[in-house]
């Protein structure tokens, strides 16, 4: 059955530029092909073996998924459950997502929240930070209304294990489920990978050009961040079947079913072999030529993955590589299926390698396109200097703008390049395929109605509108000393107008009638008004030891209060 399976993995590897794949084969729920091929790193040539650890990427989920259904067979949890019972932390922007979302929406990637992957991806955030950051970010839908595959909910999906066992994720997820199937080669990190005897390294495709990438972490670990080699997740694998380790019953029938059952759809398939597809709790939910699957993909900066069952047959497929984007790891998946089920197998490498060789191609073509836009000849609208500064989201963290000789650049949570300037005031992030980088992101700077540049807007998660992060505070509001100058009485229009200083050495401003308000330190010698949108003040400064007037600045109105003397 397998004679010509060889060949056709020998096709594809070169055909996809893989170094190295990992490929096991499970029939009548006994492993029946396991085998490594290629090099597990191009700079070494060490061969891939079936010790090697590759990431997992978000395979892992169906781990999390399962973690969650031990607690629930030990009735330590509800599928059902509202998340704020468990983690009374959680927030979302939406209040009503907030109090009714429950452990299966988190696990079936029902939430109403779009993927937001870049709070995760640059792998500086903590989980408290990360869960902290939530409260913060847009939705684009109701709460069960559809599918969107959320990371950020499997981190959260994690930590309820945590909350529930009292045991770290990765100390639950080994000594519950990988040390019963008997594990031999894994881990929960980029730098456990990173120091294994036998460890793989990435790799990537810039054009059609192969690249070694470096080690990106996945800290939202319950979404991807686990390492295996093909050998035990064929374990891992074969125990998704029944749910049974050594001849036990680990995880209940009922536990595997709800993780099998079919439950958001997710989107049909253009190829009729598949059809629809939905999310089950960890695992997609489909059928490949009348045969029911279940499976999950896995795909990082310089890894795909894949895991694919048939239930009835007892049956299944994992291809492991470290290459991403992936075309080998269905083809090899479909082959084996085919011959798994005594099917003429359907020509997948023929359907498939021209699409790879179109795509190619219309990525130089893009490239030229994006090139010619960008040369387009016109110049930003403020000086250089004026861009510079500090800007900040409350969830997204802080980008840097500096002045260099050939431009801005921008440095942001361990991204730090140059910036290329597009049009008037947008600016665009160069192209880095091969590495965790937000490329070919625009940065499109904004200003106020006197013409300060007051924040920039960056499409980090396409369906929400562009993230904008304000800019932060800088110059003499900021100082103490200059505030204290500004503390006085100011006449406009027979008004006096009061500015104190508080306890903390912050500004207030009360004019007559009206309530005191907040004067928010915004840049040079400008403040905004908290509670009014759009109002702002600003003190003039004729010498270092003098203000002698206060500006404001209105939607409608620009009006000057002089300062009174003796006060």
């Amino acid at each position: 059955m397998w004679s010509d399976l060889e060949s056709l993995v020998e096709a594809s590897m070169q055909e996809w530029k893989v170094p190295g794949l990992a490929l096991a084969v499970i029939q009548d729920g006994e492993v029946v092909l396991q085998k490594g091929y290629g090099v597990r790193d191009t700079d070494t040539g060490l061969p891939v073996t079936t010790d090697t650890q590759f990431l997992l990427c978000s395979i892992t989920k169906s781990f999390t998924a399962a973690g969650l259904g031990l607690l629930v067979d030990e009735r330590k949890l509800d599928w059902d459950r509202p998340v704020r019972e468990l983690l009374p932390e959680f927030r979302l922007q939406d209040p009503v997502a907030t109090e009714r979302l429950t452990v299966r929406d988190l696990l079936c990637h029902h939430s109403g929240l779009p993927r937001h992957d870049w709070i995760h991806m640059p792998g500086d955030l903590s989980n408290v930070q990360m869960l902290a950051a939530l409260r913060h970010l847009a939705s684009n839908k109701d709460l069960r209304d559809t599918f969107q595959y959320s990371n950020l909910g499997y981190l959260v999906a994690g930590m309820i294990t945590e909350r529930i066992s009292g045991q770290r994720y990765e100390d639950f997820t080994t000594e519950r489920l990988m040390k019963p199937l008997g594990f031999s080669h894994f881990g929960f990190s980029i730098d456990a990978l990173g120091a294994a005897e036998d460890g793989a390294r990435p790799h990537a495709i810039d054009g059609d050009e192969l690249h070694r990438s470096p080690l990106s972490p996945i800290r939202a670990t319950p979404a991807g961040g686990i390492n295996a080699s093909v050998a035990d997740l064929a374990k891992w694998a074969r125990f998704l079947l029944d749910g049974k380790a050594d001849g036990r019953q680990l995880l209940s029938p009922q536990a595997l079913r709800e993780m099998t059952t079919p439950r958001v759809h997710m989107g049909r398939s253009p190829y009729a072999e598949i059809g629809d597809s939905h999310y089950g709790l960890g695992l997609f939910c489909e059928q490949y030529r009348g045969d029911r699957t279940v499976a999950h993909s896995g795909s990082w900066a310089g890894w795909s993955t894949l895991m694919t069952l048939l239930p009835e047959r007892r049956a299944g497929v994992v291809v492991l590589t470290n290459r991403t984007p992936g075309g080998a790891t269905p083809i090899l998946t479909f082959a084996v299926l085919d011959r798994l089920c005594g099917r003429e197998p359907v020509d997948w490498f023929g359907r498939l390698a021209p699409k790879r060789k179109q795509a190619v191609a219309q990525q130089k073509l893009d490239k030229k396109a994006a090139a010619e836009v960008r040369h387009s000849g016109t110049r930003p609208s403020h000086a250089l200097e004026d861009y510079v500064g500090d800007y900040e989201h409350p969830a997204y963290g802080r980008i840097h703008i500096e002045q260099r000789a050939d431009g801005l650049a921008w440095r942001w949570r361990g991204a730090e390049d140059q910036l290329l300037h597009r049009h008037y005031d947008v600016f665009i992030t160069p192209d880095r395929p091969t590495i965790m980088h937000p490329s070919d992101r625009t940065l499109t700077f904004r200003y106020d109605r006197q013409g300060h540049i007051d924040r920039v807007e960056v499409p980090l998660e396409e369906m929400v509108e562009d993230i904008v992060f304000r800019r932060v505070a800088a110059g003499e509001v900021l100082d103490p000393a200059f505030r204290r100058l500004c503390a006085g009485d100011y006449l406009h229009a027979g008004r006096v107008i009061e500015i104190r200083l508080d306890a903390g050495e912050q500004l207030g401003m009360t004019i007559p009638g009206q309530p005191t308000y907040r004067l928010l330190p915004a840049g040079g010698r400008r403040f905004n008004v908290e509670t009014l949108e759009g109002y702002g003040v600003e003190f003039r400064q004729p010498s270092p030891e003098v203000v002698d007037a206060m500006v404001f600045h209105e939607p409608r109105v620009t009006a000057l209060a002089p300062r009174i003397a003796n006060t």
